[in-house]
């Protein structure tokens, strides 16, 4: 059986997954849209716009704003946009509405995703991935910083969960993408980190035990939709342990990122 702190972990990477990758994105996708966090005000251009209680269409109308009136556009949920009128009404407004308001120049409001091109180069890079340590079960999380569209350099931190032991890792590598402009892009990995290993003992008390590590890898990253992208790779780890007894590892993780 998983250990309840694997559990808790794999509760954790799914939570990341499913609901802080998304408003990470979703986040990102404003700034993009407005250049800030400042709320941008537009003027409806057709009959009217409906406002409705949440973000989606299952939700009732409780407000139609009328051609002419300026609302302000506070923040995003996928294809939903909360606005707030002049008179202090708030509620959420699709996405085709809004792309029917004017802007202060007078220009059609245009709501900008990410696109591939993007893919191709982005700065920023956050994901969670979940897979196998020689025989553990291994979760990461990391985050990236792309210098040029073919260099980038990570940080991520990991928990491993074995039957005879736990662990805990940090790595820092530096990543080369030879073909960033492809949809299933490949990349190559080194680096460097240290790994702290707590024996399950009960008859003999071990101490935890620090090591350091370097690992070369390789991995691919296939672009989805949006700002998500697929991500997988395999890492040949080589620990230096303190007993001169160096050992050797291999290590599978696939997981889901998002990128800024």
């Amino acid at each position: 059986m998983k250990s309840a702190a694997y559990l808790r972990t794999l509760s954790s990477l799914l939570f990341i997954w499913i609901f802080l990758l998304p408003a990470c994105a979703s986040a990102d996708i404003f700034s993009r849209l407005f250049g800030d966090d400042q709320p941008m005000e537009v003027q409806i251009a057709d009959p009217y716009i409906e406002l409705h209680t949440g973000a989606g269409r299952g939700y009732p109308v409780f407000h139609v704003e009328e051609q002419g009136e300026w609302i302000e556009i506070l923040k995003r949920k996928t294809d939903w946009f909360k606005v707030r009128t002049r008179k202090g009404k708030q509620g959420w407004v699709a996405r085709e509405q809004l792309e029917h308001t004017l802007t202060p120049a007078g220009e059609n409001t245009e709501i900008r995703d990410a696109t591939f091109e993007e893919f191709s180069f982005h700065r920023l890079e956050t994901g969670a991935m979940g897979g196998d340590f020689e025989g553990a079960d291994v979760m990461t999380f990391y985050g990236a910083y792309s210098f040029t569209p073919n260099l980038s350099a990570e940080l991520s931190a990991s928990k491993l969960f074995s039957p005879f032991s736990d662990a805990e890792m940090a790595n820092l590598g530096l990543l080369i993408h030879p073909f960033p402009e492809w949809r299933i892009s490949p990349f190559f990995t080194v680096g460097t980190g240290i790994i702290r290993t707590n024996p399950k003992t009960t008859l003999v008390q071990e101490r935890d035990r620090i090591d350091q590590l370097a690992h070369v890898g390789v991995g691919v990253r296939v672009y989805l939709t949006r700002q998500f992208m697929f991500r997988a790779q395999y890492k040949n780890y080589l620990i230096f342990q303190s007993t001169d007894d160096n050992q050797e590892i291999n290590e599978w993780q696939a997981g889901l990122s998002v990128f800024f």
